[in-house]
């Protein structure tokens, strides 16, 4: 006997459509919103794109990461950063860069670290390289990110423009632009670490939302063939309700994990798992609301309103 799991009944018939109009002002909002925030408050960038300190030690035994984190705290050096890397004995620590700092501030706060933790933690702890982030670093890895997650938007749309036809590239990318100021917004209103494992957060939320409105455009390319008397907004909602159970389950699964990350990964992968929750729940609504019901908008037709489009056509030209 097989028992399958339904979250979504077969047969369902929800009316995504109907209300594009709500969903596309809703997202309007939501996005000026977000991008007031940055414009205002900015973000809350990490070592990587404000420059810093960057040490690499080894230990005798398995690093005491917990109690590292509370001496360096107490030095008051502003954001600190520990992490493992390689074996339990490798730790990489990264202290944001102080203000207006000289090449020989940054010396002295390296000292200050070193004598902390050889005197509190471990006397034998090795320093094996300290490296400064400056500004000019911190500028280009800005440059860089920005320009990473703008070629790949670039790409989708070239994808998607070639494997189907031009308005399904723009509805794609939109949904994307969408996702990506919404979840830049997330981390502007909450404060949280802006680095680079968030840009390979966005990056990766990218894929993931292109991959859902993939799903469905093909649902849509498909029923465009198949129901070519069917009106265009009836197509819509038949080719998002055929593809809503895997767009569900999808979407579950991959929040299990995230969640699973969220609080048993710790510190060190805390905003990228937090950056990838909000994206997927985001991506996971664009590619509902936002990239299907677009289409409506450029003029997308089927095989019935191609054909009454062309002898309305004809008919003004005789007259």
């Amino acid at each position: 006997m097989k028992f399958r799991l339904k979250l979504i009944p077969a047969g369902t018939r929800i009316g995504f459509v109907r209300v594009r109009f709500f969903a596309f002002v809703i997202s309007g909002c939501m996005a000026l919103a977000s991008l007031g925030l940055f414009l205002v408050h900015g973000l809350n960038y990490g070592i990587d794109f404000s420059g810093g300190t960057l040490l690499e030690i080894g230990t005798d035994g398995p690093a005491d990461i917990g109690k590292m984190r509370s001496e360096l705290n107490s030095l008051g050096l502003g954001d600190v950063s520990i992490q493992e890397f390689g074996s339990p004995n490798d730790v990489l620590i990264r202290i944001e860069r102080q203000d207006n700092a000289t090449d020989e501030q940054d010396r002295q706060v390296v000292a200050m670290v070193r004598e902390a933790l050889t005197k509190n933690v471990d006397p034998n702890i090795e320093f094996r390289r300290a490296e400064f982030v400056g500004p000019q670093v911190s500028d280009e890895l800005k440059r860089q990110g920005f320009m990473a997650v703008s070629f790949a938007i670039l790409a989708v749309l070239i994808y998607i423009w070639f494997r189907f036809e031009w308005q399904f590239g723009v509805g794609a990318v939109s949904a994307l632009v969408h996702d990506v100021i919404m979840t830049i917004g997330f981390f502007s209103a909450t404060g949280l670490e802006f680095n680079l494992p968030v840009i390979a957060a966005i990056l990766t939320i990218v894929g993931y939302s292109l991959n859902d409105t993939v799903v469905v455009y093909d649902r849509i390319r498909e029923n465009l063939r198949r129901y070519k008397r069917m009106p265009m907004r009836e197509l819509l909602d038949v080719s998002i309700n055929e593809t809503l159970s895997r767009t569900v389950v999808t979407a579950l699964t991959t929040l299990l994990a995230l969640i699973a990350l969220a609080v048993l990964g710790g510190p060190v992968i805390r905003d990228f798992s937090l950056a990838m929750l909000f994206g997927v729940i985001v991506g996971t609504y664009s590619s509902i609301f936002i990239a299907s019901p677009i289409l409506l908008l450029f003029k997308v037709r089927n095989g019935k309103e191609a054909v009454e489009a062309g002898k309305e056509s004809k008919s003004g030209a005789g007259a």
